[in-house]
């Protein structure tokens, strides 16, 4: 059985709900210069008031602005200090979902995305987690806030030409989140050697009081 997602209408797909835009965005190409990196894991985050693990949970700010649209556009953070990750932006302006692109295959440009990654990474490694796709890629915060779907951004997203099998969609728990982790928004490709692997979020520390 095929995705009931038509491969070809990837703006309508992203402008509907955060969830069924994640797994659509499987199989989909995302291309920066000359790697194009094919999306293996996903995971999903709705907007204001509705996700505790969202970034816009709280509202709007400097950092998120990006994530409240429209659809289809690259919402970018720093993460931890240390790294860049990647997010298109889904649903209705204002609404703030996002899905975070987790990891995927090289597809295009290896020599580059190794050059950037390291001449002994092997290719499974290229993208796998979502720090080292946005490497491999070649994008950083600067890209936040541009278009994937109209040309005029340095990253691109094309629909896979035959759509991905449902029964090769799997789900799951997502990863490094403090809330709402067991909200199974994480989507990924079975047996795919570049998903990312499964790492539950550390509970935190609570310092006693004085």
């Amino acid at each position: 059985m095929r995705s009931p997602v038509p491969a070809g209408d990837l703006a309508a797909v992203l402008a509907g709900p955060v969830d069924v835009a994640a797994r659509a965005l499987l199989g989909c190409v995302v291309t920066a210069g000359d790697v194009a990196v094919r999306l293996t894991e996903v995971e999903a985050y709705a907007g204001v008031g509705a996700d505790p693990a969202s970034h816009a949970h709280r509202g709007r700010t400097p950092r998120n602005a990006a994530m409240f649209g429209p659809p289809g556009r690259l919402y970018v953070y720093f993460s931890y200090g240390m790294h860049w990750c990647g997010n298109v932006v889904t649903g209705p302006p204002g609404e703030a979902a996002a899905v975070l692109l987790r990891a995927g295959a090289v597809v295009a440009g290896h020599g580059t995305a190794r050059r950037r990654r390291g001449v002994r990474v092997p290719d499974r490694d290229l993208a796998r987690g979502p720090a080292r796709l946005m490497v491999a890629l070649g994008l950083d915060g600067a890209a936040t806030d541009t278009s994937v779907l109209d040309g005029c951004g340095p990253a691109s997203l094309t629909a896979p030409a035959d759509p991905v099998e449902v029964a090769a969609v799997r789900s799951g728990p997502r990863v490094g989140v403090g809330s709402a982790q067991q909200t199974p928004w994480r989507f990924w490709l079975a047996d795919e050697p570049t998903v990312s692997a499964y790492r539950r979020a550390a509970p935190r520390q609570r310092t006693a009081r004085r």
